[in-house]
């Protein structure tokens, strides 16, 4: 299918981790064609310097109408591209969307907010001719699927990548593991699990935090069946969510154990000291508390990823030396080294 042109809304937040859709849009999708991010703050601006330094020729406009002024083509879509706390659409935001749909612009969101069952934008969805996009709407509970076992019968390889906390890069490093394991021939296949994962466009997977509780399990072992059943995959790589210890949102059972993955890429973010950055959750555990828990759950650890942020590359590259001495396996920095070492410590798991 051809890409659909888009433009993505951050509003101010670009350079946080409040913008981590964006941010994955940013490095990759195959859903949209995207032509500019609209935020404020750094308008006039590239996308990719805001986001991490790097250049990607994708340009920054204040605001929708700033954008169409400026002679671009009109987009199919305006995508939300910020995932907040609770998941509530911002006013500014609200505001912004509005005036793109009196232009013609469908609109595509992944916060709980659901504005399609919002009166002012289906008023004006209906009149403009445009679509509302929910990509968190709840499916049925009989559209579902529960837990029969039948993971058991794949005996494709699966890897969960899970993280030490929210938001530390979990869904990038799977996207640039699987990118990397097709590069080297193994036909790689990603299981979604967020708003941005389908927004990048997998063909398998599910919207973790807008599923009935009861089919959590099961919709992860239909993800995976089905991916292994219609693609006949060499491997599996399964897009965590949270962390085993968040307390406001502890996450990474089910994949390890209805899921059956028994392989591990622990994503780490050394910086943070605090879940969520908030000194009132508690302290993210060290990397040897986590790895045990991993293995209590019967899956193994196969390499460490490290989030960037926060740190010198000189810290980094201290923290980097000390914890592969102590811990004995790969621990990599995806966005500046690649996935080379993690790439080869999942090719020994997979002739296991």
């Amino acid at each position: 299918m051809p890409k659909s042109t888009a433009i993505i809304l951050t509003n101010g937040m670009l350079d946080t981790m409040n913008a981590k859709t964006c941010h994955g849009l940013l490095r990759g999708t195959d859903r949209f064609d995207i032509h500019a991010v609209i935020d404020y703050k750094f308008a006039g601006q590239d996308a990719g310097e805001v986001m991490d330094g790097r250049k990607l020729n994708i340009p920054i406009y204040k605001d929708v109408i700033a954008y169409l002024q400026a002679g671009n083509i009109r987009p199919k879509y305006y995508v939300v591209g910020v995932a907040l706390e609770g998941g509530l659409l911002p006013d500014d935001f609200r505001e912004e969307l509005l005036i793109a749909m009196e232009q013609r612009i469908s609109i595509v969101c992944g916060l709980h907010t659901l504005l399609s069952e919002d009166v002012e934008f289906t008023t004006k969805a209906t009149h403009y001719g445009v679509t509302l996009t929910d990509v968190r709407k709840p499916r049925k509970f009989h559209e579902l699927s529960f837990w029969t076992g039948e993971i058991y019968a794949v005996k494709t390889p699966k890897i969960a990548v899970l993280g030490m906390d929210c938001a530390v890069g979990k869904r990038t490093t799977c996207r640039f593991l699987m990118e990397a394991c097709r590069a080297k021939g193994i036909k790689a296949e990603m299981i979604y699990t967020g708003q941005t994962g389908w927004m990048q466009g997998y063909k398998h997977g599910f919207i973790f935090d807008s599923t009935l509780n009861d089919f959590i399990s099961g919709e992860i072992e239909r993800a995976i069946v089905t991916a292994d059943k219609e693609e006949n995959p060499d491997l599996i790589l399964i897009e965590g969510q949270s962390s085993l210890r968040n307390p406001s949102g502890p996450c990474g059972t089910e994949f390890l154990i209805s899921g059956n993955a028994k392989g591990v890429v622990l994503q780490h973010k050394p910086s943070r000291t605090y879940f969520d950055d908030n000194e009132i959750w508690g302290r993210v555990p060290d990397l040897v508390s986590e790895i045990k828990l991993i293995e209590f759950y019967g899956a193994k650890v196969l390499a460490v990823t490290l989030n960037e942020g926060g740190l010198s590359s000189e810290e980094l590259q201290i923290y980097k030396t000390e914890q592969e001495k102590n811990l004995g396996i790969p621990i990599v920095l995806p966005l500046s080294e690649g996935m080379d070492r993690v790439l080869q410590a999942v090719e020994v798991f997979m002739t296991v």
